[in-house]
């Protein structure tokens, strides 16, 4: 089965397009699929509201929240979300609520989930909370990926992450998920921030759906702080894949971006909020 009434809404991106909206580093997404209203992270949680509002978006009404890991540019406005839509279900790896660090210069930053939202998981009723461990069906036509295999030899996490303060526990991020939505004219694919590697999660979705075309792929890659050498392995092999649209937003950096559309051309175009695709 597949499906062409797939709408998904920026909501939450470090940039906008057009006036009116609120900023911040952070992502969310609103997808809309036969009936189904799903909530794709949280952003920081402040501009999560107001942009819903502007965008026409009732988050009251969201059937599914999907985490794609568990930091605070993610999971930010759980709370909120939570209390709009009491009988939402939540789709996220169990390791979205550890504590979890960036270090760089010697200073320890938390940057996990905050404990508004931590507290909030915690309250949505087990049968409404699931646990994703492995790839996982939301629908018929839409899918999450579970953790990610890391196969690339150029690709890391893309930050100084640890799991404690004194940088001796490194943070392979293994909570990282993507969605997928199966449509009839090729897979569209969400990304958090792809910690686990853009190119190792659109190869994983590649395999679990069978079908090599991907209509998009829209999302953070995490290249803010990648070396030249992995952006461009990174464009071969997005050549490779032959995305028709390659939406970066979020963390993917306005050099790499730069970088991928000047041998993508028109394949590639930033992600800001306030956008609005139909599939």
């Amino acid at each position: 089965m597949a499906v062409m009434d797939a709408t998904v809404t920026i909501l939450v991106d470090n940039n906008k397009a057009e006036d009116g909206l609120c900023t911040e580093h952070g992502l969310s997404f609103w997808i809309e699929i036969l009936g189904r209203r799903i909530l794709f992270d949280t952003g920081q949680g402040p501009s999560l509201e107001p942009n819903a509002q502007a965008l026409g978006v009732d988050l009251s009404k969201t059937d599914i929240l999907v985490l794609s890991h568990g930091h605070y540019d993610h999971t930010g406005g759980i709370a909120s979300v939570i209390r709009s839509a009491p009988d939402l279900h939540v789709y996220c790896h169990p390791g979205v609520v550890q504590a979890r660090y960036a270090i760089r210069d010697g200073k320890a930053k938390s940057i996990g989930i905050p404990q508004a939202a931590k507290e909030a998981l915690e309250g949505v009723p087990s049968d409404h909370l699931h646990w994703v461990e492995k790839p996982t069906m939301l629908t018929d036509v839409v899918g999450l990926t579970g953790p990610v295999p890391r196969l690339t030899d150029y690709e890391d996490t893309g930050g100084p992450f640890f799991l404690d303060p004194e940088g001796e526990r490194p943070d392979l991020i293994e909570d990282d998920l993507a969605l997928w939505i199966r449509t009839k004219t090729g897979t569209v694919v969400c990304l958090g921030c792809a910690h686990a590697g853009p190119v190792n999660t659109l190869d994983h979705i590649v395999g679990l759906t069978g079908d090599p075309h991907l209509r998009a792929v829209i999302g953070g890659f995490h290249l803010m702080d990648a070396g030249r050498e992995r952006v461009d392995q990174t464009i071969l092999a997005m050549r490779r894949l032959a995305p028709d649209s390659l939406l970066p937003c979020h963390c993917t950096g306005r050099s790499p971006t730069t970088l991928l559309q000047d041998p993508l051309g028109d394949q590639v175009t930033p992600g800001k909020s306030g956008m609005v695709f139909r599939f």
